[in-house]
């Protein structure tokens, strides 16, 4: 039977709630169904995929808890833990967007993960903020690991860690060792221990390993003592020195880097990574550094004597578009002006053997030789510290005394000439 919509008189059957042309209630006292919200639907979870519960009688604004399935007991149960780095979630959806993103790609780690896959997995955390000089000391020591990469990480003991130390080699792959196996020297050895020890505290974290067996021994004696016996000494450039840097400064490539070095004393790092940004020509000055909290964004006045130096090589970044203050003029080509640590090492290493400097000399000497000036011209100790990057235990020193930019000038200007003899 039809009817008249009372609203539009448009014709309607007898049986309709509401008008199909203008929605006006037909038939008042029956309450229409609300839609569903299909995007408040909770989806069902397939098996294997996780767990997800609400925290009820508590007023929480992450009522909802992810849990993932990180394998089953004997009788079938399965066994969850909380997913990471996230677990609680405001909506159900929201916790179960989380479970679809983590089961897409697992940044949790499996019980039977291979020592390999871990160690992918943890410097792929682990080296988000490391130095590139770091990151090339890391894999150089993994390169004397390789008898144990197919391991269960859940099976790595002791044993296998002083093994990689003592009887792991790499291939040298350039040289004229070229194809021998090299095996680890002290030093290496140290560093292989220090991977384990933080790569095992990665999967400890994660409930990968029972405990960390790399922290369950030390060094031994006679390997602490070969580490000091092959540490390399620090020399500053003599006077002698200096004065052929500066006689050569234009003539030989890459000279200015190690004056630059040496009358401000940045780590060989640091100085490679300056950015323009970080140098102020207008007040000389440079804010940067890394490595430590005292090291970091710590201000060094741009000493009057390399000034000139300085505004050269900042000159040359401008005309090639560089965001950085040092460029490896000897490039022909934009995509290699960058400069490294491992570039700058070499491109000092030339400067030494061209200007027939101490052999003896590396890419750290010229800061040595800056706090070594600094202490003969009578810096203040605390100035120095500052600048060179070093922590200040003194809590008056290190909390209460705040040195500007011209105190600091002040104290750098007193470097008036080398005046350091072998």
């Amino acid at each position: 039977m039809l009817l008249k919509c009372p609203e539009c008189e448009l014709q309607i059957s007898d049986k309709a709630t509401f008008c199909p042309h203008c929605g006006y209630p037909i038939q008042p006292d029956i309450k229409p169904r609300k839609p569903r919200n299909k995007n408040n639907k909770r989806k069902r979870l397939p098996n294997g995929f996780g767990q997800i519960s609400q925290i009820k009688n508590r007023n929480l604004r992450n009522p909802y808890r992810a849990m993932v399935t990180v394998g089953k007991t004997s009788t079938g149960r399965p066994i969850c833990k909380p997913l990471k780095p996230e677990s609680y979630f405001p909506t159900y959806n929201d916790a179960y967007a989380a479970l679809v993103e983590y089961n897409k790609n697992p940044y949790d780690l499996k019980p039977d993960i291979t020592v390999k896959e871990l160690y992918e997995k943890w410097t792929a955390e682990y080296f988000k903020n490391a130095t590139d000089n770091y990151i090339r000391t890391v894999n150089s020591a993994w390169a004397y690991c390789s008898s144990i990469y197919d391991m269960r990480a859940k099976d790595i003991r002791s044993r296998h860690i002083k093994g990689c130390m003592e009887e792991g080699f790499r291939i040298e792959t350039r040289g004229k060792k070229k194809g021998e196996k090299i095996y680890a020297t002290p030093g290496t050895k140290s560093r292989i221990k220090s991977l384990f020890n933080n790569m095992l505290d990665y999967a400890l974290e994660y409930e990968i390993v029972p405990m960390n067996y790399a922290r369950t021994f030390e060094l031994s004696g006679d390997v602490i003592v070969e580490i000091e016996k092959n540490k390399k000494k620090h020399f500053p450039f003599d006077n002698k020195e200096m004065d052929l840097l500066w006689k050569n400064v234009d003539d030989v490539k890459f000279t200015d880097w190690i004056i630059i070095q040496c009358y401000m004393g940045w780590r060989p790092q640091e100085l490679a990574t300056l950015r323009l940004d970080e140098v102020n020509l207008e007040k000389w000055y440079m804010q940067a550094g890394m490595k430590t909290e005292a090291g970091k964004q710590r201000i060094v006045p741009i000493h009057s004597k390399i000034k000139e130096l300085v505004k050269r090589n900042y000159d040359f970044a401008l005309s090639i578009n560089s965001d950085y203050l040092f460029n490896d003029k000897g490039q022909t080509h934009s995509g290699s002006w960058s400069v490294t640590y491992d570039k700058y090492a070499s491109r000092f290493e030339k400067v030494v053997k061209q200007l027939n400097l101490n052999p003896e000399h590396r890419p750290h000497d010229p800061r040595t030789t800056f706090v070594t000036m600094g202490k003969k011209a009578g810096m203040d100790e605390y100035a120095l510290k500052e600048m060179v990057g070093h922590s200040i235990q003194d809590i008056t020193e290190s909390t209460y005394t705040v040195r500007d930019l011209e105190w600091l000038r002040e104290d750098i200007e007193k470097i008036k000439k080398i005046e350091i003899c072998h």
